[in-house]
């Protein structure tokens, strides 16, 4: 595998996350108390054997570049070994930055060329799954293939959400739809390509085509090099408040097959500079927890029932934390309640507060597309009042402060507060 070159693109804006992207990449969105999202395609890469990987970044990368550092969590350090971080590039305008994914990779060109590799491993830097990489590989090559995409059989009602492939039984794709009203197979693309070094640079020298989905794989389905590799393991494109939700939840179920720890992935418990090695959870008399992961650093008082807490969450006596998933430093008051809620890192909910309940039918005014499952976000560094009522599919803007309220302190179903 190395001579093998990895890609991840790690540039999406990720909009249907709503204010969870507000002051980070995609990519760089907690999960599951202790990792990031990116840690899976890292881990995945250091797994596999690659010794050389790129990150390509483009919106607010800060946050993610101060969590890959070095890439020493994922042991990318060394004479062979290195992970490297490629900010977009402007063209003739300043506004002219990657237009798509091949247009991004394009856009790199000269990283390639400067590196020796027989092929080209090109990720997204937003999903949840694990994969050995070097199973896809071995098949790219023995079936003769110039691009090879991981595929998986995904629910009817799902596949317009995706590219589609037709196969035929030598698992060469013959048709391709990209995301389809309609579609007549639901064998998914996960995102995952293989490239023959060669055949990847004549594609990108070849034109101005600026997605892979769209240009890149279609042009090779009709050179008759496009085949796919079919995966059976646990995937999950978080890309949406509800599977983000979702996804964290799975690691709770058993039977779910997500389980980081025995994936063998790896974070930065010291990304952005806060040191996130911390002391033993501590759970106090009285406090019950059930089917939850609680991270260490916490102190739980009261009650947390089927819910992700990361490092340095505070449940105060009487308080009820359910099915939600609250980031790191969120302090939830005494005798507060917490129902179907992310809330981001260093987020302060009052006492007696209640967050989360009311009437599922209704979704968010401003964003229907993106909280209409019964869930409630609150932002980074926001505050909910003491004895504030918030109700379900609900948005309070990052940085709210309890001046920003208006007393009663209320946000009625499918409400908004502090968005511009």
């Amino acid at each position: 595998m190395r001579d093998t070159l990895a890609m991840i693109l790690a540039g999406g804006v990720g909009s249907r996350l709503n204010i969870l992207v507000k002051h980070r990449a995609k990519p760089a969105v907690p999960f599951g108390g202790i990792y990031r999202i990116i840690d899976f395609a890292l881990s995945n890469v250091m797994n596999s054997g690659l010794a050389q990987v790129a990150v390509l970044t483009q919106y607010k990368p800060l946050s993610l570049m101060g969590h890959i550092g070095t890439g020493a969590a994922w042991d990318f350090v060394g004479r062979t070994r290195a992970v490297k971080i490629l900010p977009p590039r402007t063209g003739e305008k300043d506004s002219d930055w990657y237009k798509g994914t091949a247009d991004a990779v394009r856009q790199n060109m000269d990283f390639i060329e400067a590196r020796s590799s027989r092929q080209v491993l090109i990720l997204s830097g937003d999903h949840v799954y694990y994969m050995d990489y070097r199973d896809m590989v071995k098949r790219h090559r023995e079936s003769g293939a110039k691009v090879s995409v991981a595929m998986m059989e995904v629910p009817w009602e799902q596949t317009s959400q995706f590219g589609i492939g037709i196969v035929d039984e030598k698992n060469r794709i013959v048709e391709w739809e990209e995301k389809p009203a309609k579609a007549r197979s639901n064998l998914a693309s996960m995102g995952i390509y293989v490239f023959d070094t060669d055949y990847l640079l004549s594609s990108l020298r070849a034109g101005k085509e600026v997605d892979f989905g769209h240009h890149i794989l279609p042009a090779a389905m009709k050179d008759g090099q496009l085949y796919a590799y079919r995966f059976h393991g646990y995937w999950r494109d978080v890309g949406t408040v509800k599977a983000l939700w979702d996804a964290n939840m799975d690691l709770l179920d058993e039977a779910s097959g997500l389980s980081p720890e025995m994936w063998g992935i790896a974070t930065n418990v010291e990304g952005d500079g806060m040191v996130y090695d911390r002391p033993p959870a501590r759970i106090l008399p009285g406090a019950r927890v059930v089917n939850s992961a609680v991270a260490p650093g916490c102190v739980i008082g009261g009650e947390v029932k089927g819910s992700i807490l990361s490092p340095g969450v505070v449940v105060e006596p009487g308080a009820r934390v359910e099915d939600s998933v609250i980031m790191h430093d969120t302090v939830v008051g005494r005798r507060a309640e917490v129902h179907k809620t992310i809330a981001d890192k260093k987020v302060k909910i009052g006492d007696m507060s209640v967050v989360g309940k009311g009437n599922e039918q209704v979704s968010n005014r401003r964003y229907p597309g993106h909280l209409s499952a019964g869930l409630t976000l609150l932002g980074k560094w926001a505050s909910v009042p003491g004895e504030a009522r918030v109700g379900i599919n609900c948005i309070v803007a990052p940085g709210i402060r309890e001046e920003d309220w208006q007393i009663p302190y209320k946000l009625s179903d499918g409400e908004s507060l502090g968005l511009e």
